[in-house]
C-alpha cells in the first residue's frame, strides 16, 4: 500500500506533472511502462539510478523526490531552458514552432533590432491599457 508521503507518491506526482503517458515517461527513462506503473502504485521501490534518471530527465529536485521537502522542480537557467526547448523541438515532428524558429534564425542583426524595438513598443502600449 502506498503511503501518502512516500517516494512512490512523489514519482506519481512527477508523472502527472510531466503531462506524459506512463509509456512516454518510461521511454524517457529507458524503462518499461509496467515498471513506471509499479513505481507509481507503490508496489516497487525505485533504485538510486531510477531516482537520478527522473531528476535528470524531468528537472526534479532530488532532495524533494527522496524526502518530500522543498520544491518539486529545481530552477533552470535560461541556457537550460533553451537547451530543453531545442532538444524537444528537434525530437518532435515539424510544426509551427519549427517554422517560427526557422524564420527567426534567418533574421539579420538589423531585423533583430527592429523586432526588439517593436517588442518594447508593444510593452509600452500594453502598459497604457493595463489598469495595474
Amino acid at each position: 500500500m502506498r503511503k501518502i508521503n512516500s517516494i512512490n507518491s512523489r514519482i506519481a506526482q512527477c508523472l502527472e506533472a510531466s503531462g506524459l503517458t506512463n509509456t512516454a515517461f518510461a521511454k524517457k527513462l529507458n524503462v518499461s511502462q509496467s515498471f513506471i506503473s509499479r513505481l507509481a502504485s507503490g508496489t516497487t521501490n525505485p533504485s538510486d539510478r531510477t531516482i537520478m534518471d527522473i531528476c535528470r530527465e524531468f528537472h526534479v529536485d532530488e532532495h524533494w523526490l527522496r524526502t518530500g521537502e522543498g520544491e518539486m522542480f529545481r530552477p533552470r537557467s535560461r541556457s537550460e531552458e533553451l537547451a530543453a526547448f531545442f532538444g524537444d523541438l528537434l525530437a518532435d515532428t515539424p510544426d509551427f514552432r519549427h517554422s517560427l524558429i526557422t524564420v527567426l534564425s534567418r533574421m539579420s542583426p538589423e531585423e533583430w533590432a527592429i523586432l526588439e524595438k517593436k517588442a518594447w513598443e508593444l510593452v509600452d502600449e500594453m502598459k497604457k491599457t493595463d489598469p495595474q
